[in-house]
């Protein structure tokens, strides 16, 4: 009889009192969210921990964009992001943070420090909302070689400020042969700033450079590569020309690259020569098509997350060429409808799925003979 009592508590103490939601995947779990052709990649570790690299555009967008944030966290199972490192001070990658923290409590807000590329919007930003953002957490200016903690990772920041690590990761540091080749390009003055990140789980590697422009691309790589190789080149500046150097990407051996592109931003025929020329290059993933590939360097659309809402009746072989920056620059074809990730989900040993929202098309990638070698 006590023991039926005893029995009928406990069930009614834990109804009243559920037990709290314990993570129990034994992956890392990386999200790379559509925010059109902005950025935001959450990171989920193994042990529930979490680290979003940026949140998305400004503006009208950013509702949006955030909606779309959360639908990633929700499905992670997160209630609170521990970390958010914003690469730099533009409105695709900061655009979001506001509407996004009044939804999810933020622990820590990463930068690179003050923004050095003046703009209203980011001045006044910096100014008035980000001090009431991070005075409910905690503010850390990333520095190279400094570390970010998420239990169960390897986080280690490579750029920032302008700045890049002095030495080589373990078992990286040999001569880079692309070096030698290389052919400085413009940048304008804020997307040099990047905070990138390196992340090890296990014997799976993967790098986040955010806008890194070719110029630090070279400093970082060069003469030695001071990286090593990667299983997933992620951002890739949304696959624009100003960056994606052979220095960088043939150098880091990426097996998959995901790029954050949107309809008419990245996807320019040198990148994709650049990519599909990289030596190990297994898969180029894109968020978006890209009208500016046209059908001559596109990819199969089963690696492509999201579509024209309204689709043109016939793609073009040929690429078009980038609009001309600017109030007089044509609209973009619209996506606001449904929107989709692509997910890697890595194990330890180095192997990883990646899989396509739009479609469930998802491909394993087994563990390389290269893994755990820095």
């Amino acid at each position: 009889m006590r023991a039926s009592i005893a029995l009928s508590l406990a069930l009614a103490l834990s109804a009243m009192f559920p037990a709290e939601q314990t993570r129990t995947a034994k992956t890392l779990d990386v999200y790379v969210v559509d925010v059109e052709g902005g950025n935001a990649t959450l990171f989920v570790s193994p042990s529930g921990e979490s680290m979003l690299i940026d949140s998305g555009n400004a503006g009208a967008a950013a509702v949006r964009d955030a909606d779309r944030i959360m639908a990633a966290v929700k499905d992670a199972g997160l209630s609170q992001i521990d970390n958010l490192i914003t690469t730099h001070w533009h409105g695709d990658h900061f655009g979001g943070m506001a509407e996004l923290a009044a939804r999810i409590p933020i622990r820590q807000f990463i930068d690179h420090g003050p923004n050095v590329q003046p703009a209203a919007a980011a001045d006044d930003f910096l100014q008035k909302t980000y001090p009431q953002l991070y005075a409910k957490g905690k503010h850390t200016v990333a520095k190279p070689g400094g570390k970010i903690s998420v239990s169960g990772l390897d986080v280690l920041v490579v750029t920032s400020a302008g700045e890049t690590i002095k030495a080589g990761l373990p078992g990286a540091g040999g001569v880079n042969p692309y070096c030698a080749g290389f052919k400085p390009g413009e940048n304008n003055a804020e997307d040099p700033m990047s905070v990138g990140t390196y992340v090890r789980f296990g014997s799976f590697r993967t790098i986040h450079l955010g806008d890194l422009t070719k110029n630090k691309e070279f400093e970082l790589m060069c003469p030695n590569n001071r990286v090593g190789t990667v299983d997933v080149l992620l951002g890739l500046h949304h696959g624009v020309d100003s960056s994606n150097s052979h220095v960088l990407v043939h150098a880091l051996r990426p097996r998959v690259a995901i790029m954050n592109n949107g309809t008419r931003k990245g996807g320019q025929p040198e990148v994709m020569m650049t990519l599909h020329s990289s030596p190990g290059l297994e898969d180029l993933w894109q968020m978006h098509f890209s009208e500016l590939s046209g059908q001559e360097y596109t990819v199969p659309g089963m690696f492509i997350a999201n579509v024209l809402d309204e689709p043109l009746a016939a793609m073009p072989v040929a690429p078009m060429a980038p609009p001309q920056p600017g109030p007089g620059a044509p609209a973009a074809p619209l996506h606001n409808g449904t929107a989709y990730w692509i997910k890697v989900s890595a194990q330890t040993d180095g192997s990883f799925t990646v899989t396509n929202g739009r479609n469930g098309f998802s491909k394993t990638y087994k563990a390389s003979l290269r893994a755990g070698t820095n």
